[in-house]
């Protein structure tokens, strides 16, 4: 019920358009987003990477209107990379083809997209771009974007994509995506979607996320497991140690601001860890949908918020 009033709230342009522009709103959103620059994205992952931990960089937006917007919001992905290369960062990329005109004009879509991918896999070390998910419109258009990129000369090992473990179609889509070797993130899944085609409980979207984890760390290719579920993290611990899964071979991914004890204590126990830090002006859906995820940051917030 607490999830779906918060997914209600992003989709609200009123209160977002609040938000997004008041001081207390900013002030509010500082502990999940690292600012609204990309020299604060910078700063936040090099306080990372000294932790320990790798980092993937989002420039938080979607549905753009025009197709100048989404040569803007693809113009600041050609800066985080450069940023990444001049300051040396453990980091990788994660966009929304919403963000990049997939409703405006798909051509263009595919045109900036693959000049990411492009740009990054002429990195030294080479780069690596997550077309991240959206909502189940977007699910299928989504997924045969990332296998055409991944089809391209030269992009096989830049880009990669996301899982929702939530959705009912996922094992079939991740058998697809193993057969030509794509990297994917495995999350739970943060919009809300009709029972004919999710997982409607905590215990079966639980059940169906460890089902498809085992299969991703036993598959070879290198994936990213994004939960704070403590339970479920010791579960793929259990079972990478009894199947002799290297360590070196998956990560451990959380997002910013959040269980920062616990990402802190897997890379002393020796995992991979990997955060997701996202920057920008658009920051209102993203922050709405993660206090949805997780009632206890709306109590962390409020804490914070009457002590200072």
């Amino acid at each position: 019920m607490l999830r779906a009033f918060f997914v209600h709230l992003s989709e609200n342009r009123s209160l977002r358009n609040f938000a997004e522009r008041s001081a207390i709103g900013q002030r509010v959103s500082g502990r999940f987003v690292a600012g609204t620059e990309i020299a604060d994205a910078v700063r936040v992952t090099q306080a990372v990477n000294r932790s320990g931990m790798s980092v993937s960089i989002d420039n938080l937006g979607e549905n753009v209107t025009n197709p100048e917007e989404a040569r803007h919001s693809a113009q600041l992905y050609q800066q985080i990379l450069d940023a990444i290369a001049a300051n040396g960062l453990n980091a990788n990329i994660s966009l929304k083809l919403t963000h990049m005109g997939l409703d405006v004009d798909e051509g263009l879509a595919r045109e900036l997209v693959s000049g990411l991918v492009a740009k990054a896999a002429s990195m030294n070390p080479p780069g690596f771009v997550r077309v991240d998910m959206e909502g189940s419109p977007y699910t299928q258009r989504t997924l045969d974007f990332v296998h055409e990129l991944h089809g391209r000369p030269g992009h096989a090992n830049s880009v990669g994509t996301v899982i929702q473990a939530y959705l009912k179609r996922s094992e079939s889509d991740v058998e697809k995506l193993l057969s030509e070797g794509i990297r994917i993130r495995l999350c739970k899944g943060a919009y809300k979607e009709p029972a004919s085609i999710a997982f409607e409980s905590k215990e079966d979207v639980d059940a169906n996320y460890i089902k498809l984890m085992k299969i991703l760390m036993k598959s070879g290719i290198y994936h990213g497991m994004a939960t704070h579920d403590e339970s479920i993290i010791r579960e793929a611990q259990a079972f990478a140690t009894r199947e002799k899964v290297s360590r070196d071979a998956f990560e451990f991914q959380m997002l910013h601001g959040i269980r920062r004890d616990l990402q802190q204590s897997l890379v002393r126990d020796g995992w991979r860890m990997r955060v997701y830090v996202p920057f920008g002006t658009e920051w209102y859906p993203y922050f709405m949908r993660r206090l949805g995820e997780r009632p206890a940051n709306v109590f962390f917030i409020a804490r914070n918020m009457l002590r200072s």
